[in-house]
């Protein structure tokens, strides 16, 4: 949908009405995920998925040994992945952004993100990672984010999406969908607009 904005102004005494259509661009979403089994791809795949739910979206799902710092500079919203490493974010994860990412800082403010983690336990440590990765984005002036929602009774994704090994129930499946929509809907409303007039 398509917002409409009137306008009201005083011209020579009498009161003109203007329409502006704005357009709001659809957003480039980048999926990046270090996973040496299957539980983080799988949970990778998953917020690829609730990406690709929103129309008009384009996704890129890549593990950290297909990424380059060009798949950063062209996303608009970043949903970055890792598995839970002794309560934190994998050694590999954390080499990509030392290497890969250093020359962008200060070129890549503004831009959404948010994370989700697998763990060999509840308990291990995967909202800790979250955060870790949060703070990585941060650093490189991303606007992060967590979820409200309820994806079943009892169970969040205030700090990103989790799951005990791969994400087998329903409840922690939809939370990986509902973060990879949530990033889509973030990332175009985060975008600079083009603006349409007509009198």
């Amino acid at each position: 949908m398509i917002p409409h904005i009137l306008f009201f102004y005083l011209t020579n005494n009498s009161i003109s009405m203007e329409y502006q259509t704005k357009e709001y661009p659809m957003p480039a979403i980048l999926v990046l995920y270090h996973s040496e089994g299957n539980a983080t791809k799988t949970m990778a795949e998953l917020v690829a998925q609730g990406a690709g739910s929103v129309d008009g979206v384009e996704v890129r799902l890549k593990s950290i040994a297909d990424a380059t710092a060009d798949d950063i500079r062209w996303c608009d919203g970043l949903a970055c992945g890792s598995p839970t490493y002794l309560g934190i974010v994998s050694w590999q994860m954390k080499k990509w952004w030392d290497e890969h990412v250093k020359g962008l800082w200060g070129k890549v403010g503004g831009k959404v993100g948010c994370a989700f983690s697998s763990s060999g336990g509840w308990g291990g440590g995967a909202e800790l990672t979250c955060q870790s990765i949060l703070s990585m984005l941060i650093n490189y002036g991303f606007m992060v984010f967590g979820l409200p929602d309820y994806s079943g009774p009892g169970f969040t994704a205030h700090y990103g999406a989790i799951s005990q090994t791969a994400p087998k129930e329903e409840s922690h499946r939809k939370a990986c969908t509902i973060l990879g929509a949530r990033l889509a809907e973030y990332a175009a409303d985060s975008r600079p607009t083009k603006t349409k007039g007509s009198a």
